[in-house]
C-alpha cells in the first residue's frame, strides 16, 4: 500500500482540534433548568475529564469520550494514540477502564477502507494494553478522518479523583514532558526528523495507567490529564475549580528538548494562540522567566498528555515511590504549588 500522510487530510490534529476554552464556555452555557440527579457525582457542573455515576454499591461508573483528526501520518499509530487519549480520562479520575467502543469518521471516497482498518487495529492494540475489549462502535462518511473512543471505567467512590478538589499547599507533579503539539506541527510541515518522530510516537502512545494506583492514595487531592488546553489551561481549571491559585516553577517543568529546536524555526500550533487568548488575563510571569519560550510551551496543546497531580506535601514521598514503580522516576520533582486565591490564577516563576 502506498504510504499516505493522514495529517494532510485534516485541518487540525489531535487535541489541538479542541475548541478554545473561551469559545467552549459559550457553547456549553445554558439557561435551562435540569433536575438534579443525586447519583451523578461528576457532570456538567464541573470541567472534569469524565462523567461519574454512583452505582449505589460503593462503586462508580466513569464514562468519557474523546475523538480527533490525525495527529500523525501512520494510521495504526493514529488509532493507538486516539485510543490512549480517550482511555487516559478514566485513569485521570483514579479509575480502571473496562470497556471501549469506537467512533470513526472516514472520507471513504478519498482514503481507502484499508487505512481505516489499520486505525482500528491500533485502537485494538492500545485497548489490549489497557486490558479492555474494543467491543463495537459507530462509523460515518466524513470530509476529514476522525477517530476516537467512548470508554467506560469503574472506581471505588473513595478513590475517585477530580480536578476541582485541590487544597492549599498541595504540590504539583506532571508525568509527561510538554511539547508534543510543537513536534506534531513540525511533522505536519514535513520538518520533523526521523528520531524526533519516533520520540513523538512513544510519548503519544503511552497510557497514563499510573492514575489507577494514584487514585488509591488519600494524599492525592486532585488529578487531571493535560490535553488540548495545554498545561496552563488545565491548571487554571484545577485552580479555579478548587477556589485557589497556583504557582508554576518554569525551570522544573519537563519539556521535550527537541521542542525548543522547532520553536527556533517558529513551528507553533495554531491552537497555542487560541489557548493563550482564552486565558492570558489569568496568568502573570515573574521577572526572569523566559516569557517568549514559556508563551509557546505552557499553552502548547498536548494529546494524551501527562497527569497533573495535586498532592499533600506529607504524601509526596509515597507518590514518588508509586511513580518510580511505574517507570516515571524522572517526573517526581514538583513543578508548582497550590496557593490561596490571588488576583491572578497562575503565577509563573523561575
Amino acid at each position: 500500500m502506498t504510504p499516505v500522510k493522514l495529517t494532510k487530510y485534516s485541518h487540525g490534529g489531535g487535541c489541538g482540534c479542541k475548541i478554545a476554552p473561551s469559545v467552549l464556555e459559550t457553547i456549553l452555557h445554558s439557561n435551562q433548568y435540569y433536575a438534579t440527579n443525586k447519583r451523578l457525582l461528576v457532570g456538567n457542573s464541573s470541567k472534569d475529564d469524565a462523567a461519574v455515576y454512583d452505582l449505589d454499591n460503593g462503586m462508580a461508573l466513569i464514562s468519557t469520550t474523546d475523538f480527533f483528526m490525525p495527529i500523525v501520518d501512520d494510521p495504526f499509530w493514529f488509532g493507538k494514540i486516539a485510543g490512549a487519549n480517550a482511555i487516559s480520562d478514566v485513569y485521570a479520575m483514579g479509575g480502571r477502564p473496562i470497556l471501549a467502543i469506537a467512533i470513526l469518521g472516514w472520507p471513504v471516497n478519498t482514503l481507502s477502507p484499508e487505512l481505516a482498518q489499520q486505525v482500528l487495529e491500533g485502537a485494538r492494540q492500545i485497548c489490549a494494553e489497557a486490558g479492555i475489549p474494543l467491543a463495537g462502535g459507530h462509523s460515518i462518511d466524513t470530509p476529514e478522518p476522525i477517530f476516537g473512543l467512548a470508554v467506560n471505567g469503574l472506581v471505588p467512590i473513595d478513590n475517585l479523583k477530580q480536578n476541582n478538589t485541590a487544597k492549599e499547599g498541595d504540590l504539583l507533579l506532571l508525568t509527561k514532558p510538554l511539547g508534543v503539539g510543537i513536534l506534531a506541527t513540525a511533522q505536519k510541515r514535513d520538518v520533523l526528523s526521523e528520531a524526533h518522530a519516533e520520540l513523538l510516537l512513544q510519548q503519544l502512545g503511552r497510557l497514563n495507567i499510573v492514575g489507577e494506583a494514584l487514585g488509591k492514595m488519600e494524599g492525592v487531592h486532585a488529578m487531571t490529564d493535560v490535553t488540548g488546553f495545554g498545561l496552563l489551561g488545565h491548571l487554571i481549571e484545577m485552580a479555579e475549580g478548587s477556589g485557589l491559585s497556583a504557582t508554576l516553577n518554569y525551570g522544573a517543568i519537563p519539556i521535550l528538548e527537541p521542542a525548543r529546536e522547532y520553536l527556533a524555526q517558529k513551528t507553533v500550533p495554531d491552537a497555542t494562540f487560541r489557548n493563550w487568548n482564552s486565558y492570558s488575563d489569568k496568568v502573570v510571569f515573574a521577572a526572569g522567566v523566559n516569557v517568549m519560550e514559556a508563551f509557546n510551551i505552557l499553552p502548547d496543546p498536548q494529546t494524551n498528555g501527562g497527569l497533573l497531580i495535586a498532592v499533600a506535601p506529607e504524601d509526596l514521598d509515597s507518590v514518588k515511590s508509586i511513580l518510580s514503580d511505574y517507570g516515571l522516576a524522572g517526573f517526581t520533582v514538583p513543578i508548582g504549588k497550590m496557593i490561596a486565591r490571588e488576583e491572578k490564577t497562575v503565577t509563573v516563576t523561575i
